[in-house]
């Protein structure tokens, strides 16, 4: 089995709808939405969800009431304010709640469990270019790099149970934990970039992770015609990195109006766009 992670080092550059034409090129494959904080696959896949489970990442504390003294120590020491009174007893405030334990440590009487939370939920969805697992991380929730981890296990997984041999993941943007967590251990990364400064600039810190990891490595630059000098810095850069820079999308409306019907634009137009996608999915599967 192989795993294709597409990553930019920067949100905004088309990651999400080159995977969604790259999943409506494939023939066998499973798709793994990893941008856990902020996903969005789902808006051109029209998942019909056949499994939903809770995320329990991490852990908070809870009062017990019926033993609590009143004593005030646990509010003394929450450094995060979590800890408030309200009709003169002591709660947990779940939203400033950090997990780190130094209540239920340091509370006289042991009044104060620590609990898993439910930090999110996962999902496995039928979709009409197969099997789509993702999931969506609650509002100020941080641990979507085990999340991530989560997605993609189920990911093989069904891909296992499917007979199939091949997983496109949408990672994260950036190259913090959600980006590492969907990088390690896979076949290989397209990142893909524009050609823009602050583009150019994260383009080559996303390298840095990818050799980091030591994975195989492709480049794409969306809407290249925006700046073509640019682009021409991006290929030296690939050139002394040893990274093969496989297609060039150009700017396309068509690109927005298949978003707007929910379409890839694979599925809704024959325009350049689509046309570069379909060139880069033929290069993509050689190298795979």
């Amino acid at each position: 089995m192989k795993e294709l992670v597409v990553i930019s080092g920067k949100g905004g550059a088309g990651k999400t709808s080159i995977v969604a034409g790259l999943a409506a090129l494939a023939p066998s494959k499973v798709i793994a939405d990893c941008d856990v904080d902020a996903s969005d696959l789902h808006l051109v896949l029209e998942p019909e969800v056949v499994k939903e489970e809770p995320f329990f990442g991490g852990s908070r504390a809870h009062i017990r009431q019926d033993d609590c003294t009143g004593c005030g120590i646990c509010r003394d020491y929450c450094r995060f304010d979590a800890i408030v009174e309200r009709d003169g007893a002591f709660e947990v405030d779940e939203v400033f709640c950090e997990g780190c334990k130094v209540c239920v440590e340091f509370c006289p009487e042991g009044a104060i469990d620590f609990l898993p939370a439910e930090n999110g939920r996962w999902y496995v969805s039928k979709t009409r270019h197969g099997t789509l697992v993702h999931a969506r991380l609650f509002a100020a929730e941080e641990n979507s790099g085990k999340l991530v981890t989560l997605v993609r296990k189920e990911a093989k997984k069904a891909a296992e149970h499917e007979g199939v041999d091949l997983v496109i993941a949408d990672g994260a943007p950036g190259i913090g934990c959600p980006v590492i967590a969907s990088l390690t251990g896979a076949d290989m990364a397209l990142i893909v970039t524009e050609p823009t400064p602050s583009g150019l600039h994260d383009f080559r810190r996303a390298v840095e992770l990818v050799e980091h990891f030591k994975m195989k490595a492709a480049c794409v630059v969306n809407k290249f015609d925006l700046n073509e000098d640019m682009v021409r810095e991006v290929d030296r850069y690939c050139e002394q990195k040893g990274i093969p820079l496989i297609g060039m999308i150009p700017y396309d409306d068509d690109v927005t109006r298949a978003q707007l019907v929910g379409r890839s634009v694979v599925e809704h137009s024959n325009g350049p766009a689509a046309k570069a996608i379909e060139g880069i999915w033929s290069k993509l599967q050689g190298i795979l």
